[in-house]
């Protein structure tokens, strides 16, 4: 194969059959983390910015490009932009890890990192201040607004479920991770049109508000939010699985020791999901997951090495281990 621009690095029939995951079942997981950006995101970022191109809004060399991102977003972003000659200006906030942040600022964004907590405990509400500030400050800054934006949805529809379609003659169950719920509800919307009787499954960290979930302080990136997207206001999904931190940290582990595959944190609160559903699975079910990126990212926190706190560690700041898995 030969390629014009990294942007068509993107594979869309890689589906890993785990054989007997979810008791007698198998579970096809659909990796998007071998895309460039390492992630589903760039699908994402380029239908957001070929949307933003058909309604006139972006001027090569003079509009500034603005998003909110926890770190996948912000780098398939960072590199659409490199590509087409636009400056980007990335949002985050601690939870995003230093190689993603990194990775922005090698393709020339420029990434502001909050550290101020909002109302209900998460960082969005005020990363979505800092936004309204830069628009307010700069005429020639646009939003791209992942929350709102119905390219959002419609790019996961056309693409991400379709690919799904086309791999599978019938699926019963699709389990989907949510954050700002575009590639849910682009892919629950389609394939409920494919599939009719197919349950699509939203899966959310505990901690989460997005489907009326209690707030609480959350780590990982990449899953769940502080404040509801306006997105979910499309979302209807069969069901929605909270799943805490914990359980994600041990799925993770888990599967790189059974299934020699390191994938992100969002990947493992996904799976963890299913296998707490696997009772309601009926015999000769097919079941599908989307894995959004892979783990490497996250080797120093989701998969950093378990250590024992000791009586000299624990006279240290706490906030050293924020990050750690405490035992």
């Amino acid at each position: 194969m030969i390629i014009e621009s990294p942007l068509d690095l993107i594979f869309r029939d890689l589906f890993y059959r785990l054989r007997a995951f979810a008791g007698e079942h198998d579970l096809f997981l659909k990796l998007e983390g071998f895309n460039v950006t390492g992630s589903i995101k760039i699908k994402t970022a380029i239908g957001l910015f070929e949307d933003l191109e058909k309604r006139g809004l972006a001027r090569p060399n003079e509009t500034v490009i603005v998003e909110s991102s926890s770190g996948n977003l912000g780098i398939a972003l960072s590199l659409v932009c490199a590509v087409k000659g636009y400056k980007f200006i990335c949002v985050t906030d601690p939870n995003a890890n230093r190689v993603t942040i990194r990775g922005m600022e090698l393709n020339g964004a420029e990434v502001i990192v909050v550290d101020e907590r909002d109302s209900v405990g998460g960082f969005l509400g005020t990363r979505l201040k800092v936004i309204d500030e830069i628009l307010s400050s700069n005429p020639n800054a646009v939003w791209l607004n992942q929350y709102a934006n119905i390219a959002n949805k419609n790019v996961h529809s056309a693409q991400t479920a379709n690919e799904i379609a086309r791999e599978f003659k019938k699926v019963d169950w699709v389990f989907v991770g949510t954050g700002t719920t575009g590639t849910f509800c682009g892919v629950s919307e389609r394939l409920h049109q494919e599939f009719p009787e197919v349950k699509v499954v939203a899966v959310e960290p505990v901690g989460s508000v997005t489907f009326g979930g209690a707030p609480a302080k959350r780590n990982i990136p990449g899953i769940g939010t502080s404040v509801r997207p306006k997105l979910a206001n499309f979302a209807n999904p069969d069901m929605v699985v909270y799943i805490d931190e914990e359980t994600t940290i041990d799925s993770c582990l888990s599967f790189v020791r059974d299934y020699h595959l390191l994938v992100g944190g969002s990947t493992g609160t996904v799976l963890a999901a299913v296998k707490q559903m696997a009772s309601e699975f009926a015999p000769g079910d097919t079941i599908v997951a989307i894995s959004p990126d892979l783990g490497e990212r996250y080797l120093d926190t989701v998969y950093k090495e378990r250590i024992e706190v000791s009586q000299s560690a624990a006279a240290y700041d706490q906030s050293e281990f924020a990050n750690w898995r405490i035992l």
